[in-house]
């Protein structure tokens, strides 16, 4: 099986850069992945393509690749980006996809999830995920669904905010946090909320007072954590024996629900399901992260599935 990998990794991303975007970890991805000649891919969360680049490099079988993603810029340089090849090209959340796929009864080799906000989100103004720059109030992967941040932010009541606060941002003044905003009504912009939420929380050290809650917000709109838990066993059945599965997420809640779901399905016991190939989380060395910022907080966890012939004892 999988050798034990080092826990530090040099990104090769800089030939499959887009722009302001690099992909996060390639290299433990590759490693952890092993993608072979042949090989059938699922990317659940492609972006701009670097990840599904790489791999495809290796696999060379674009017509057993399928790529999903719920954001309409995303799918469009996709479509651009592999055009000419016979590769599956989804515009849906990965939840819904990762059901649909189950459905009809496909299986994979490989499956890659980089979860959460990518560097193109947070450098658009427009799209409404960023403390720095400043516009509307809008963070939503998939433009086509209704609920934005400004909805939330300007309808929910003050014990709604602060509990939304609290779980999705793990923010300790997230009461002080909600009464402010509830008193600052109407917030139309991502300048003005940052702005409310630095006036009653102090800044400490680089991180900006408002991080915490414009997480918590983007996490609410998006359904991410709940989503998350739903499409994490169902990944694992998508697996064929033998096949990987590795899951990038970027902050405490998701890693969480990563780590427990893999658990839940491997170790010494007669029904698992997979075998780990990551002790701990893997991380960006001091390299990536200074090329790459958005590595600063990424985690890599990583396992593969195992054909279990032991059977259940009386």
């Amino acid at each position: 099986m999988h050798q034990n990998q080092k826990n530090k990794h040099v990104t090769s991303a800089k030939n499959i850069a887009r722009g302001d975007h690099i992909p996060v970890l390639l290299d433990a991805v590759l490693s952890y992945l092993a993608p072979r000649e042949g090989d059938s891919y699922l990317d659940l969360t492609a972006g701009y393509g670097g990840h599904a680049k790489g791999i495809l490099e290796r696999t060379l079988q674009p017509d057993q690749a399928v790529l999903v993603d719920r954001d309409q810029n995303a799918i469009n340089y996709l479509g651009k980006a592999f055009k000419g090849q016979p590769v599956e090209i989804i515009h849906k959340d990965f939840l819904t996809a990762s059901q649909e796929l189950a459905a009809s009864g496909k299986r994979f080799n490989l499956i890659l999830a980089d979860i959460g906000v990518s560097s193109p989100h947070l450098n658009t103004a427009s799209r409404g995920f960023s403390i720095n720059l400043d516009g509307p109030l809008d963070m939503r992967m998939d433009q086509r669904q209704d609920l934005n941040a400004e909805t939330i932010v300007n309808s929910y009541d003050e014990a709604q905010l602060a509990e939304l606060i609290r779980s999705y941002g793990e923010e300790r003044r997230a009461r002080a946090i909600a009464r402010a905003i509830v008193a600052n009504r109407p917030v139309a912009t991502t300048g003005q909320l940052a702005h409310i939420v630095a006036s009653v929380q102090p800044r400490g050290g680089k991180i900006h007072p408002a991080t915490r809650t414009f997480q918590a917000l983007r996490i609410a709109v998006n359904s991410e954590l709940e989503q998350l838990k739903l499409a994490m066993p169902i990944w694992i059945d998508l697996l064929e024996v033998g096949g990987r599965l590795a899951v990038i997420s970027f902050h405490s809640l998701e890693d969480r629900i990563v780590k427990q779901a893999l658990l839940e399905v491997s170790g010494n016991r007669y029904d698992a399901q997979l075998e780990l190939l990551t002790k701990h989380p893997v991380t960006g060395n001091d390299e990536e992260v200074v090329s790459n910022p958005r590595a600063r907080s990424a985690k890599l966890r990583a396992a593969a599935k195992i054909n279990n012939q032991k059977e259940r004892r009386d």
